[in-house]
């Protein structure tokens, strides 16, 4: 590489470097920007909060991995507690732990931003070409291998006639570990830190990571100055050296949560900053089987419904299967005591399906907010509506119907209390269970909005050439532009609008 990678133990002393993009954050959006723009001459650094992590420290512990790979140390969550979010920071951000499921962005979805937010720019014609860049370089196919848990899904739509698909994923040489969300340890997942953030490399771009932006300096209607303070990675702490970027533009790649602190930090507080956020809410039930499962082997998503996806005037929902490697499933599925005990014994022998509410769509669903608490600490905030527990009710009986339908012995939801059903009959009990906030547990990996993409600067933050309205030379690329929920697993969707704003980017310079 022809680029340097510097880390926050080799930055002992305050640094101040000139470049013409200075973009923060390493993931699906900043990693395939700074590429581009580096390819095409510019001089490009790039600033990232988390740690530069190889395979070698892909130990496959989830004990090592969410400490190191997860914001909070897989702790983040709403005020109220009631929504834990997984999300990526490190090198690579979420494509360093997502499960590598790659979906273009949906028509239907295009048709709504036209139709309703206006933005009539993101046609198909147009992203197509940038879709195809990035499958080309990720490696982006049907994987047409199945494991246990998998084929639970596909069986038991079939059985029920629903709709059911082969997913695609990121992957070459992949080895069907399963160890995805722990940081894959052969290199098989084509993540940021081994393909676009390579290339950027290549090209002259720098890391630093384990350097965390503070805050933007505003001057003249420009960023003048990015400060950003270096972190020691043992306590995550601030080490005590700076690093100040003065740029030509800036890109705030930070992610759907972090990208909107850092604005309001910054004092970019119009109104509209962290508004609109969206996290795909995810509820879930278990099915024990009496043949063995090991749903911690194999690709974690495979196979996937829409089948409910769109549902006229209710929320719609789409089907997946996760992972259950034994922390995550212990912390998902409630229990106490003896109960839990015997739960876990059974892992070799569960599966799960999760479904993801498809939030932002109906009108007056206006999503969750970020903002910053009075210490500076992040906050989420994200009601849960009636529009959502009625879907997440929907979605439970549909899961528990699926499971059934695959033939388990034993269907669990994820509520505080179990409701546990051998057969159909017992359905009537689960459809009647409470459902909403600290009822049973709601998760999300995808986090979307909140620097929300539109035409007029009073009802939204940035153009459709990503630049914030208000700061010339202020560009936000990643999955915070969005307008809503996608309805699908969201990587792709930002890989290639990334790799669709490189030269609305490079032309600002």
């Amino acid at each position: 590489m022809s680029g340097a990678v510097f880390v926050g133990s080799g930055l002992a002393n305050d640094l101040t470097v000139s470049c013409d993009v200075c973009i923060i954050g390493s993931g699906a959006g900043g990693s395939v920007l700074a590429a581009g723009l580096a390819e095409r001459g510019l001089d490009v650094v790039v600033l990232e909060e988390g740690g530069y992590h190889t395979r070698a420290e892909f130990t496959l512990q989830e004990r090592d991995a969410f400490p190191m790979l997860y914001q909070d140390r897989g702790t983040r969550g709403t005020a109220d507690l009631a929504i834990t979010i997984l999300q990526g920071r490190s090198v690579g951000g979420g494509t360093t732990i997502n499960w590598t499921t790659c979906f273009r962005t949906p028509d239907r979805i295009l048709h709504h931003w036209r139709d309703v937010h206006g933005l009539d720019h993101l046609t198909r014609a147009a992203l197509d070409p940038h879709f195809e860049a990035v499958e080309q370089r990720l490696g982006i196919a049907e994987w047409p291998a199945n494991n246990a848990n998998n084929s639970k899904l596909e069986e038991g739509c079939a059985a029920l006639g629903w709709e059911h698909s082969q997913l695609r994923r990121n992957v070459r040489g992949c080895a069907n570990s399963g160890y995805c969300g722990v940081g894959c340890p052969v290199d098989g997942k084509q993540a940021m830190h081994l393909t676009y953030l390579p290339d950027a490399l290549d090209a002259g771009a720098r890391l630093f990571a384990d350097t965390r932006v503070d805050r933007l300096e505003v001057a003249g209607g420009r960023v003048v100055a990015v400060h950003a303070s270096v972190l020691d990675r043992a306590s995550g702490r601030p080490s005590g050296v700076a690093v100040t970027v003065r740029p030509k533009v800036t890109v705030s790649s930070a992610g759907a949560i972090n990208g909107p602190a850092l604005l309001l930090r910054s004092g970019l507080d119009d109104g509209l900053v962290g508004r609109r956020t969206f996290l795909h809410p995810v509820v879930g039930v278990g099915g024990r089987y009496a043949e063995p499962v090991h749903p911690y082997y194999g690709a974690p998503q495979s196979v996937g419904s829409h089948h409910f996806i769109d549902r006229g005037d209710k929320m719609g929902f789409f089907l997946e299967c996760p992972p259950l490697q034994p922390m995550l499933a212990s912390t998902v599925f409630n229990g106490f005591g003896l109960e839990h005990q015997e739960f876990m014994a059974d892992l070799p022998h569960l599966g799960a399906i999760i479904a993801l509410q498809v939030d932002g769509l109906l009108a007056g669903d206006e999503g969750g907010t970020v903002s910053l608490r009075r210490d500076g600490r992040i906050r989420v905030d994200y009601p849960v509506e009636p529009a959502l527990v009625e879907a997440m009710r929907a979605s439970t009986v549909a899961m528990a119907r699926i499971v059934l339908a695959a033939g388990a012995e034993e269907v669990a939801s994820m509520h505080v209390e179990p409701v546990r059903l051998r057969d159909a009959a017992g359905l009537a009990r689960l459809e009647a269970a409470p459902y909403g906030a600290l009822e049973h547990a709601i998760f999300s990996a995808h986090q979307m909005g909140g620097c929300m993409m539109g035409n007029d600067p009073a009802a939204s933050v940035v153009g459709p050439d990503f630049q914030h309205h208000r700061v010339a030379g202020l560009y936000v690329v990643d999955g915070s532009v969005l307008p809503t929920a996608l309805g699908v697993n969201p990587s792709q969707t930002i890989y290639g609008l990334a790799h669709f704003a490189c030269d609305e980017v490079a032309g600002a310079v």
